[in-house]
């Protein structure tokens, strides 16, 4: 590939271009199957290899993207859990193609914000391919962004101060914004007595016997103070917009999935930031970044955290970890899940209620596909429809800065964000 018309550093270029295979045959284009995809689309997915390698990237950029609306129909119709990989795994080809071309084509900065949004789509709606071609190329223009943006004066963040728009989420940035303060009011909810026990760093015999087995909620403390994100690489909003600012994920509008309101939107984290956590419009719907995959998206996020030491308790060594990242007032519905989970605290502060699996019969859930997610408004319950409710038995407590809460499976949990909050879940088995 050609990249003397990329300026922006051509040595840098050539570095971000290297984790593209060096030939078509590399790509193994031929693993597709056209039996599901139909040769016509493959035709489409070689043509598109061959252009990107002659150079002709408006022509690629192009055909790429008739492929990716052709692929992102697919993808659309229908459960997602139905879809065939090969589908996945075009769009992610066709993703490659188009942020290439992207970049190829002008060296101006909007090009390379474009590719990567289109990595971005790639990762979210894709499969990945080539070694996770998509992450490593996204990683690489991320840091050249960054890089290149190195001479030119910026105000960041500092604790609890934020700007109207970062340098970062727009080409033009003008240093007269003025910075504005970010309130951050605490609501501390009156506890009753039955609090969900707090211990500190349980040996992973005394987790054992005392808990996981027990299926017996607990809060765990001083079990994160070593992570990054809590010492050396210490999250905040700042933090967070710098390393991942410019990256495009799903956000939830709305204040619970349950709302016939509720909806979702791509948008970066950036703009995220800006419109929903630190200066949201108080007429406008909370905006919410929950159970995302973001590490396995930002792998340089996924350097501040660890998993759980006991998650090897489990009978699998697979876990799913997702981030839940938003302002004051995010609400998870009563539900349940079917694994462990460790719900641990990075930035501010949760309300946690926990009804044990025992009580399911009073916490009346929906039929269908919601049967895991309870019919009451758990803070305006109504008893005249739901009179068992009453007596359900629950334990709660604040999940504070460095601490996780033990979930067991099938246990019902309750969660409001007390402040602007970003947790990590582990779900084990």
């Amino acid at each position: 590939m050609d990249c003397k018309n990329l300026s922006m550093s051509d040595h840098v270029l050539d570095k971000v271009l290297g984790v593209v295979p060096p030939c078509k045959s590399q790509l193994h284009l031929e693993s597709l199957d056209t039996t599901i995809l139909g040769e016509a689309l493959c035709h489409q997915v070689r043509r598109c290899a061959e252009l990107m390698y002659c150079s002709c990237f408006e022509t690629c950029l192009n055909i790429s993207q008739h492929v990716l609306d052709i692929t992102w129909e697919k993808l659309n119709t229908g459960y997602w859990k139905d879809v065939d990989i090969n589908w996945r795994y075009v769009y992610s080809y066709a993703s490659l193609f188009k942020a290439v071309s992207q970049m190829s084509l002008e060296s101006k900065r909007k090009n390379v914000l474009d590719a990567i949004k289109t990595c971005d789509m790639g990762l979210l709606m894709g499969a990945p391919v080539l070694d996770n071609v998509l992450r490593r190329l996204v990683s690489h223009l991320t840091c050249m962004l960054q890089k290149n943006d190195a001479g030119h004066q910026t105000p960041t963040l500092k604790q609890e101060e934020t700007i109207g728009k970062s340098c970062e989420a727009s080409p033009e940035f003008h240093p007269q914004i003025k910075i504005k303060r970010l309130k951050t009011e605490h609501f501390s909810p009156k506890l009753h007595a039955n609090q969900i026990d707090r211990v500190s760093c349980p040996s992973l015999e005394f987790f054992q016997k005392n808990y996981k087995t027990s299926h017996q909620a607990v809060i765990i403390q001083d079990a994160m103070d070593f992570w990054p994100a809590l010492s050396s690489h210490k999250w905040s909003i700042d933090y967070i917009r710098k390393i991942a600012g410019l990256r495009t994920v799903p956000i939830e509008i709305g204040s619970k999935y349950t709302e016939e309101s509720w909806s979702q939107k791509l948008m970066t984290i950036s703009d995220f930031i800006d419109d929903y956590v630190v200066s949201p419009d108080p007429e406008s719907k909370i905006g919410y970044l929950a159970q995302h995959q973001l590490f396995d998206q930002i792998p340089e996020l996924q350097k501040d955290i660890c998993i759980p030491t006991y998650c090897c308790l489990g009978n699998s060594d697979d876990v799913d970890i997702n981030a839940w990242f938003g302002p004051k007032g995010t609400v998870s519905p009563l539900h349940q899940d079917p694994k462990h989970n460790f719900l641990s605290q990075v930035m501010g502060e949760k309300y946690i209620k926990l009804y044990s699996v025992e009580m399911t019969p009073y916490l009346y859930p929906h039929e269908g596909i919601l049967s895991n997610t309870s019919q009451v408004d758990v803070e305006n319950p109504d008893l005249d429809k739901f009179p068992l409710f009453s007596q359900a038995l629950y334990t709660e407590n604040i999940l504070r800065p460095g601490e996780m809460v033990y979930i067991p499976p099938k246990c019902w949990h309750f969660v409001r964000s007390l402040s602007v909050s970003l947790s990590v879940s582990f779900w084990w088995e």
